[in-house]
């Protein structure tokens, strides 16, 4: 496990050996990421190329690794068959399970992958469904399979799905989507016909200092009594789905003919990279952008 990880490897996947030995799963991942492959048979866990039955249940087995970091299942009967997974049972070991499940077998259709998105739900998420966007969707053809697989991804965004018209863009951007000082200055508005006071969040897509005082200080001026929390966009995003190209990608699929483009763009961000250690700041009081007096 060491060397796989110094070889830089993410993820091991152990099968019959951790089946065989749960042990092995807890010593392998104090230096590396394991997901447990857990194969079976009418709910038996099988090994050694599903040639065995390792004499105990999928569900029990489940609860034997509680230092993994996922589980990849796989039903034995309808693995190779093209007639989709078994959904319901694939819940019912998401329940069990300690770990985030990872569907293996039987995905013939993008119908299967839906299901599965949404019985993923039943760890504690939940999917809430705009009926009004919806309809609107359904007026101009555009609400199908695909769309219900863009919005997921998108975290419900309809800005980067192109074939969205703009005017729906903007009338159901999301919250980050709304410039800060709006929502504020809508706050403002209502503040003189509530009694006490609103708790009003604050989303942010780029925080930065100025922009947070500039924000903070406009509240104060359109009277709020009070704010609440202030949410902003994470620095980073899990991969939902495998896409070819896609901008939640952070290294684009490659053909043969754009090895020299990549070679480009490294060596462009290693020309930035200098130039940002070369650069020299000073802190200057009288410009408005330097956050360092904030």
């Amino acid at each position: 496990a060491q060397q796989l990880a110094d070889a830089g490897v993410a993820r091991v996947v152990m099968g019959s050996a951790a089946v065989q030995h749960p042990e092995l799963v807890e010593a392998a991942s104090q230096v590396v990421d394991v997901a447990v492959g857990l194969d079976h048979r009418d709910g038996e866990v099988s090994v050694h190329g599903w040639t065995e039955g390792a004499g105990v249940s999928l569900d029990e087995a489940l609860g034997w690794y509680p230092s993994a970091s996922a589980f990849v299942i796989t039903d034995i009967a309808r693995d190779g068959m093209l007639e989709g997974p078994d959904v319901d049972g694939l819940a019912v070991a998401a329940a069990h399970a300690t770990a985030p499940v990872i569907a293996s077998g039987g995905v013939s259709s993008l119908d299967d992958v839906a299901a599965l998105a949404v019985k993923s739900n039943l760890s504690g998420e939940f999917t809430v469904v705009n009926e009004y966007l919806v309809r609107d969707l359904k007026k101009i053809g555009l609400w199908d399979d695909v769309m219900v697989m863009d919005l997921k991804h998108f975290d419900g965004s309809l800005r980067r799905i192109d074939r969205v018209p703009e005017a729906l863009k903007d009338l159901y951007a999301t919250a980050f989507e709304i410039e800060p000082s709006w929502l504020v200055e809508a706050a403002g508005r209502r503040q003189k016909w509530i009694d006490q006071a609103q708790s009003l969040n604050i989303y942010m897509a780029g925080a930065s200092g100025k922009k947070l005082d500039e924000t903070y200080k406009l509240a104060w001026l359109r009277g709020l009594k009070t704010t609440y929390y202030l949410r902003t966009v994470g620095a980073t995003h899990a991969e939902k789905s495998t896409v070819k190209a896609g901008h939640m990608n952070s290294v684009s699929s490659l053909d043969a003919g754009s090895t020299h483009a990549a070679s480009d763009v490294a060596s462009t961000s290693q020309a930035q990279a200098l130039d940002t250690e070369t650069e020299v700041r000073f802190c200057a009081i009288d410009d408005p952008t330097c956050e360092a007096c904030q």
